[in-house]
């Protein structure tokens, strides 16, 4: 079972760049979409039906941000939309899709580089994320988190360790959440296949063109497993050289 999780940074433009080409040439069993900045209505979606996906979407209630999807192979026997906060559920932010035995959360992590206030939010979210999905994983112990956690764990997850050891997304109480998350039974799949592999990252600025390639990026997109689940994991790995976003997709491949 092949499992991808991808910022697209807008699904229309992602589709414009080749998206649904992709997917034909690459064969995936469930895709986790974050950042659509897009309803269901506001895209054709034969371009994905005709592929053979059942789809679960849930946007934010503000037009043209946020908003998660999944596209899997399997139809779904359970999608819920949300966490049950009233905020990140506005932005739409977290979706599930169960798959028999297995669950399959789809989230878009906030990002606190605009300011204090999304910042703080940031923090408050985490928490929020964190406790739901402790309570979750008593009554559905195999458990994925699929997502843009907008989070550089470690130095070896980020280009320039130093020069961002005060930027949001390396700050130390988010790494700290990171390290509560993994030393709780999570699993970072990559990390659990790739130790200590290093300059493997999913996102670089658009700030400046040359950063992609000269591989001045931010690991921050995860496929985190329950530690009940990561002994199925056969590989992970990131795909740098697709292109239809400033993120690029992330994959695990699960023994069925």
């Amino acid at each position: 079972m092949r499992i991808v999780s991808y910022n697209v940074n807008g699904i229309r433009a992602a589709i414009k760049k080749g998206l649904i080409e992709w997917l034909k040439d690459y064969p995936v069993d469930i895709l986790c979409v974050q950042e659509t900045k897009a309803s269901s209505t506001d895209i054709d979606l034969s371009l994905f039906t005709d592929l053979g996906y059942h789809i679960a979407w849930y946007p934010a209630q503000k037009k043209g941000y946020s908003g998660v999807a999944v596209f899997s192979k399997q139809k779904p026997s359970l999608v819920v939309q949300g966490t049950g906060h009233e905020m990140s559920d506005a932005e739409g932010r977290v979706i599930r899709v169960d798959f028999g035995d297995l669950t399959i959360i789809n989230a878009y992590f906030p990002s606190g580089t605009s300011g204090d206030l999304r910042q703080a939010y940031k923090y408050q979210w985490l928490d929020e994320f964190y406790n739901w999905v402790e309570a979750l994983r008593k009554e559905r112990p195999n458990i994925i988190v699929a997502g843009d956690y907008n989070i550089a764990h470690q130095a070896i997850d980020i280009h320039d360790p130093k020069g961002n050891k005060k930027s949001s997304g390396f700050l130390p109480e988010e790494r700290t959440w990171m390290d509560t998350l993994l030393a709780n039974n999570w699993v970072d799949s990559f990390r659990h296949m790739h130790e200590e592999a290093t300059g493997a990252y999913s996102w670089w600025s658009q700030r400046f063109p040359s950063v992609r390639l000269q591989n001045k990026g931010w690991r921050i997109d995860y496929l985190c497993t329950t530690k009940i689940l990561s002994t199925k994991i056969k590989d992970a790995f990131i795909l740098p050289d697709i292109k239809h976003s400033d993120h690029c997709p992330i994959v695990v491949e699960l023994k069925k």
